[in-house]
């Protein structure tokens, strides 16, 4: 099947990195949390390898060597807890530029906080961008100072003009970060998705994608996607837990499907955050995963839930991302077909770790821990 990574990442982990230490730290230290402990030793990094300043050679790496993913999308962030956002607006111009065939787009990011220069900031990076400008990622936390405030994806004030914003430059979507709070901080009620009716409702023409919909607020999501057309999620992180949990990802797409069915499925596509993890090992876990029967027994609130399909898998992996940024995958998959990346990718991947920027970095990690 043809894989879209529609969330990737080259974090920058480093303490140089750090405008606010207590929410650099804290947002590093969740990060390692959520990469350690693989099943598969292979893919296992040192703290102090993992917590580095991450390229975009890496992270090309990671994805089109040694993974079975055939291109991506790439985010840079606005976590203004650190001097480049944690993966920087640089590293997604160098992306489209160096790999254009692979990254075949990147999301404008603003903190709302920043008023009148988030606008003129999401201007100048539809101008970097061009054409390869997919979205308008936000996070409902920003830093003031040295502490965090958080706002609503329905404030009319504060948000809403971003909204419109995105609609002059041409961006149909916006996604937020949701269910997954960005450290031990106060954030009250920003993480439940909730505030999206509002915006759903009030900008019809825009797609609002729910990054990690379902790792909490479960029933207020499937409601959402059940009663919106222009709502879906982003699965980055259930690529960690389909890994790890079989069980509890069973349990977060049933209940997504609890109130709309199967159907919702296909408003679900696949994001990996490489380089938060590696991305081979969630992608094979996918492709092998079925619903456990006894969970479909007593599942769905008005009707049940029923076996994943391929065709389901194939939407989820690229099909329903593509349709909804109106992509040619036919084209997309054509103009990669004869590149440095499809030469090199056999039927057997390299070893996880091995062709990145830091591979000897690995190597010797690897030998101080035998």
């Amino acid at each position: 099947m043809f894989v879209l990574d529609a969330v990737t990442h080259a974090y920058n982990h480093t303490p140089e990195n750090w405008a606010d230490e207590a929410g650099g730290h804290s947002m590093v230290e969740m990060a390692y949390a959520l990469a350690r402990n693989s099943p598969d030793v292979r893919h296992e990094l040192g703290k102090d390898v993992y917590l580095s300043n991450w390229s975009v050679d890496d992270l090309a790496a990671l994805l089109f060597r040694e993974s079975r993913t055939d291109v991506a999308v790439f985010h840079p962030l606005a976590i203004s807890s650190f001097k480049d956002g944690y993966c920087s607006l640089e590293k997604a111009a160098e992306a489209i530029e160096k790999y254009p065939n692979r990254f075949i787009g990147a999301y404008m990011v603003v903190d709302p906080l920043t008023g009148p220069k988030a606008l003129e900031s999401m201007a100048e990076q539809r101008d970097m961008f061009g054409d390869k400008t997919l979205g308008l990622k936000l996070y409902p936390t920003s830093w003031q100072g040295h502490k965090p405030v958080s706002w609503s994806m329905d404030d009319p004030t504060l948000i809403y003009p971003l909204y419109e914003k995105a609609q002059e430059l041409g961006v149909g979507t916006v996604a937020v970060h949701k269910a997954v709070p960005i450290g031990p901080i106060p954030v009250g009620n920003a993480y439940d998705p909730s505030d999206l009716e509002n915006a759903a409702t009030e900008f019809p023409g825009l797609n609002f994608e729910i990054v990690h919909g379902g790792l909490a607020f479960l029933e207020e999501t499937a409601w959402l996607l059940a009663r919106f057309g222009n709502i879906s999620v982003n699965m980055e992180i259930q690529n960690i837990i389909v890994e790890r949990r079989p069980n509890s990802f069973a349990d977060i797409l049933i209940g997504l499907c609890r109130i709309g069915g199967n159907a919702m499925l296909d408003r679900l596509f696949w994001g990996s955050g490489g380089t938060l993890c590696h991305p081979q090992p969630g992608l094979e876990a996918f492709m092998k995963f079925e619903f456990p029967q006894e969970k479909l027994d007593n599942s769905g609130l008005f009707a049940a839930v029923t076996q994943i399909t391929e065709e389901n898998k194939r939407n989820m992996l690229s099909g329903t991302y593509a349709r909804l940024h109106d992509l040619d995958l036919d084209a997309i998959g054509a103009a990669i077909a004869d590149d440095e990346f499809s030469e090199g990718r056999g039927e057997t991947l390299p070893e996880p770790y091995t062709t990145i920027s830091m591979a000897e970095k690995v190597q010797q990690d690897r030998l101080a821990n035998a």
